[in-house]
């Protein structure tokens, strides 16, 4: 499942998941984009890929900043001449019950978890569509699918993920330009590594599998998807969790 002569962009590439993809990714082939908002975090995979003999670009980005967004793509653009991949991954918590959730809780985190996605996929497609190729994979989450308290918004803008990628499969289908999403469970990064270990326990004893995945295990998915042999996937939600939702 090669990617050689591909160019992808990864939206929160500096760190967890985005990190494991972008280096999946370029380790078969393709040439990446690397976005985050912490482009320190960008900088650093960026020099590691490319003293591994392969391209890599870090670009700081807002995603849910409309104007950010377009700079970036224009950017990439500028850097390699063609978009193949996006994988829209980035993505905060900012957990509270809904009773005490406030509007800037509720507002940044669908900001950054679903508008980004909408702002990215519709900026990107500009430059699909006339090549009638293209993939865009959505990153979602179990939470997303089956709720998790004190996660209205999170839950919220994963399940929106879902709905856009549904949507988006149908317009951008007929393009030949497919777009499927993952959604993961328990992922062992640096966000759940804040998680105290009798919590962990308790999630992980959900799990049939007996384990929390790794990143590289979702990023092995997303390289598929991003291949030319998943061409007849499309609006898929693919569930890497072990079996903790099915």
């Amino acid at each position: 499942m090669r990617l050689d002569n591909k160019v992808a962009i990864v939206t929160g590439g500096g760190r967890g998941l985005g990190k494991a993809m972008a280096k999946k990714m370029s380790s078969e082939g393709a040439a990446v984009a690397i976005v985050d908002v912490d482009y320190e975090t960008c900088v650093k995979l960026r020099d590691g890929i490319i003293e591994g003999g392969q391209r890599a670009v870090a670009i700081r980005c807002d995603v849910a900043n409309e104007d950010d967004v377009s700079n970036m793509v224009a950017a990439v653009i500028k850097e390699y001449g063609r978009i193949d991949i996006l994988v829209n991954n980035a993505g905060i918590t900012r957990d509270a019950q809904m009773v005490k959730m406030t509007v800037a809780q509720w507002d940044i985190v669908m900001d950054t978890n679903l508008k980004s996605m909408f702002l990215c996929s519709r900026q990107v497609s500009n430059y699909m569509i006339p090549m009638k190729k293209g993939r865009i994979i959505n990153i979602s989450s179990i939470s997303g699918e089956e709720g998790n308290f004190g996660q209205a918004n999170y839950s919220a803008s994963k399940a929106g993920a879902i709905g856009l990628t549904k949507t988006l499969s149908k317009e951008l289908g007929r393009k030949g330009i497919t777009v499927n999403a993952i959604a993961p469970g328990f992922i062992i990064t640096e966000m759940t590594d804040q998680i105290p270990e009798k919590v962990k326990e308790q999630i992980i004893s959900r799990i049939p599998l007996g384990r929390g995945g790794h990143p590289e295990e979702v990023a092995a998915a997303v390289v598929f998807l991003a291949s030319d042999e998943a061409g007849f996937i499309n609006g898929h939600t693919l569930n890497i969790n072990g079996g903790m939702y099915v």
